[in-house]
Order: C-alpha cells, then sequence, then structure tokens
C-alpha cells in the first residue's frame, strides 16, 4: 500500500478539508501522520494557505521543502491543494514546476481522481485532531465583502450544509469518540439564510447538544453585523454550549470600520458586547484585530487603543494589514501605512493585551474548573477549560500523579473530564491541581 503525508496549513476550515480527503484515502493508502517524519513517503499532499501575505509565504515555503524532499529521493510526489492553488491557480505552476499536480479549494474531484479514488471529498472524516474533538464546517464561502479579505474571490458564495449533513456528520464523530464540537465556518451566525431564510445557528446548536456523547460544543467565526441573539439564549441556557464566542470585530474607528466594509459601527459593536457579557454571565471573549488598514492614523489606532482597554477581552488576536489583490481595498485604497508602523503599532497593541490577559488568568486562580485532558507530555496532564479552544489559546497544566486518580494511567485520562483548581497563572497558560476525577 502507498503511502500519503498530509502536511495542512491555515485555518481549521482547511484541517476539515484534508480530513475529508483523507478519509477517501483511507483504505487505499497508508496515512502517514503530519507530525511523522519519514525516509520515504510515495505521496506528499500540501494543503495551503492564501489569506494573506504572512501566510503565502508560508505556504510556498512549505512547498519548496516538499519539493526539496522529492529531490532528495524521499518523496515520490508532491500535491498541492487548498486556497494559494486556487487563488494562483494559472501562476503557481510556472512558479514551481517540480510540484506534480495543483489542485483547487472547492472541487475535491480531481484531487481524488489523481489518486485514483471516486468521491468528492465529502464524506466521512479522518481526524488529524487528537480522537476527542473535532471542528465541524457547517458552511462554505462567504456573501461578504469586507475590503481587506480574498476569501469570497477563493471559496465563493456562503453556501450552508444541510443541517441533516451536518447532524449525521457530528452523530458519527460522536459515536468515534469525539466529546467536543468546534463549530467554524467563513462565517457562522450566516448558517441557514440560503437553505432555511433565517439564521439557524442556534437551532443547529440546540441539536447538535441532543448528540450522545457530545459534552461540549463551542462557536468560532461569528460576524458581528445581525448577530443571531437566539445564540446567546443557547449559550446562556444549554449546558453543553461553551460560553465562549469567537468574533472577529477587526476594529472600533468608524472611519476605518468604513472603509473596512464591515456593516458596523463602533455604537453597534460596544452595544453587542455588552449584550454578549449581561446575557452570557461569565462568557470569554475572543476576538481579532487588524492594525495598519489603509485609513488609520495615530488618532483610530489611539481609539482602538482606548476600545480594547474598555472591553478587556479575555483572547486577542491581530494581523498587520496585507494589501490583497483583487480585494476592494487593493483596487479603492493606497496601503498609506508603513510596515515599520504597522509592526510598532502590532506590538503595542499585543503588549496591552498581554496585560489583560495575565490579569484575567490571575482572577481564576483559586477556582475550581472542569477541564478535558488534551495529552500528557512530560509528566504533565494539557488540559482545556471550556473557556480555551485548542489550537489558538492557553492551556491549564497540571502535573500527573497516580495517587490523585486512583492509579488510572495517565494516558487513559486523554480525552476524559477532570476538575482542576486553578493554582497559578501567567499572561497564556494556567497551572492547576486535581480536586477529583469525574
Amino acid at each position: 500500500m502507498k503511502s500519503v503525508r498530509p502536511i495542512t496549513l491555515g485555518c481549521s476550515k482547511n484541517r476539515v478539508d484534508t480530513e475529508h480527503i483523507l478519509s477517501s484515502l483511507e483504505g487505499h493508502y497508508e496515512i502517514v501522520p503530519e507530525s511523522e517524519e519519514r525516509d520515504y513517503v510515495d505521496y506528499l499532499l500540501v494543503n495551503t494557505c492564501g489569506f494573506i501575505g504572512d501566510a503565502k509565504e508560508e505556504s510556498i515555503q512549505t512547498i519548496l521543502e516538499c519539493v526539496q524532499l522529492k529531490k532528495e529521493g524521499r518523496a515520490g510526489a508532491v500535491y498541492v491543494f487548498g486556497c494559494l492553488s486556487q487563488r494562483y491557480s494559472s501562476e503557481m505552476p510556472e512558479l514551481i514546476p517540480e510540484v506534480d499536480a495543483w489542485f483547487g479549494a472547492r472541487d475535491f474531484s480531481p484531487l481524488l481522481k489523481a489518486f485514483g479514488v471516486r468521491g468528492d471529498g465529502r464524506g466521512g472524516r479522518y481526524l488529524t485532531t487528537p480522537r476527542h474533538y473535532a471542528y465541524l464546517k457547517i458552511s462554505e464561502g462567504c456573501d461578504r465583502r469586507c475590503s481587506y479579505c480574498a476569501i469570497p474571490h477563493i471559496r465563493g458564495r456562503h453556501v450552508s450544509v444541510p443541517m441533516e449533513d451536518i447532524l449525521a456528520e457530528a452523530a458519527s464523530l460522536a459515536a468515534g469518540g469525539v466529546k467536543e464540537l468546534i463549530v467554524i465556518a467563513q462565517d457562522t451566525t450566516y448558517y441557514g439564510l440560503d437553505l432555511y431564510h433565517r439564521r439557524a445557528l442556534a437551532g443547529l446548536l440546540q441539536k447538535l447538544s441532543e448528540i450522545d456523547g457530545i459534552e461540549w460544543i463551542r462557536v468560532h467565526y461569528s460576524y458581528p453585523d445581525d448577530f443571531p441573539e437566539d445564540v446567546l439564549d443557547q449559550m446562556a441556557g444549554n449546558p453543553k454550549v461553551c460560553r465562549y464566542m469567537d468574533i472577529p470585530l477587526q476594529h472600533i474607528s468608524d472611519t476605518v470600520l468604513s472603509r473596512m466594509r464591515r456593516n458596523v459601527d463602533a455604537a453597534w459593536t460596544r452595544a453587542l458586547i455588552r449584550k454578549m457579557r449581561e446575557k452570557v454571565p461569565g462568557v470569554v471573549l475572543r476576538t481579532t484585530l487588524i492594525v495598519g488598514h489603509p485609513g488609520e492614523g495615530e488618532a483610530e489606532f489611539g481609539e482602538l487603543l482606548d476600545f480594547v482597554r474598555e472591553a478587556r477581552f479575555e483572547r486577542l488576536g491581530a494581523f498587520r494589514y496585507s494589501e490583497e489583490e483583487g480585494t476592494y481595498g487593493a483596487e479603492h485604497f493606497r496601503d498609506d501605512v508603513p510596515e515599520k508602523v504597522k509592526q510598532a503599532r502590532y506590538d503595542e497593541l499585543m503588549s496591552l493585551q498581554s496585560g489583560i490577559s495575565l490579569d484575567f488568568n490571575r482572577s481564576r486562580t483559586g477556582t475550581v474548573v472542569r477541564v478535558i485532558v488534551d495529552d500528557f507530555v512530560d509528566g504533565i496532564l494539557v488540559c482545556r477549560s471550556e473557556f480555551e479552544s485548542p489550537e489558538v489559546d492557553g492551556e491549564i497544566l497540571v502535573r500527573y500523579s497516580p495517587d490523585a486518580f486512583d492509579g488510572v494511567g495517565p494516558y487513559s485520562l486523554v480525552g476524559e473530564f477532570i476538575d482542576v483548581r486553578i493554582t497559578a497563572a501567567d499572561e497564556y497558560d494556567l497551572t492547576g491541581e486535581p480536586v477529583f476525577r469525574k
């Protein structure tokens, strides 16, 4: 049986695509884990990101490294698919001709055909995450036209996955041991408008929570415009829906938000945050912001800093504006903020957030939280509570002791829920001790 080693770059939505494809290849090929280095594999399968400049550079560098492995005789062929090759379908084969085949991000049938397998890559899942959690993609594409974003050009218009298909996939994941679902899309709050002529995310969350075996459901990539408030009702009243909301806001200045074409203003944004904190006591908010967008002067950046001080997001990430060809921003604005200024603003923003995150984590010291064990490394149980999402947030680290778990081995605890008392914290990770095992 020939071997395939996948390499997935970019966001969790790409990871789901890879897992669908691997499910179609399973049984026909040996699947080599991405983290496993071998002297030789028959195929290197690279799923690329083409969202912003840094991501494109990482994708190209990874492809070149795979090509080098092929030249050294350590790989038989290199196949590339995903956002980068979709976006630059004519340029990439000329730029890196050593790649054996290029495929897009929308139709996986040609890729599977090249492997001699029938299908469209939309069936089952071959998990590349730990078996107790999985990402669940509920739609594809985006109807938004934010000035900085190339996703609609790459992924096309918004298309919701029928609810019955999502529930069937979730039930299958649960039957395989998944306990936590992370709901993702380009815009999760837009779910259902095309199929049901209404925003149906809250109803989907309710039905997902009724699946046996599912204990946690968390929501990522929510758009603030016309945010469906019944989702907050689910968070407040459904014990399986994590009190955790990922809502990329991008900015607070009305000037910048208008240029970004976000369809919201500062007043709307502040009102929405207040509503979230009022309706869901204890909710943890994660957001992403962009610095250096055209039109962001010192005054607008100052507004952004003041907003972060005021909102005190528990989790926050940031990007430096990257002018992307084909976007509204590239066609209508001059990229007028120097790169050094972008970097300085990014550093200042993240330094501010570091202090806020540290305060939040320290406030949790002494509390008892329910966590799920993700891994066991060097004597430490690596855990998360409902307030930490995998891969993007910090972790809760618990030193393993046989006595604390009645002799249960540490690897048997992976994927299980335990209660932990937080004993120490830094701006990213927390330390805890077991209270008792559930």
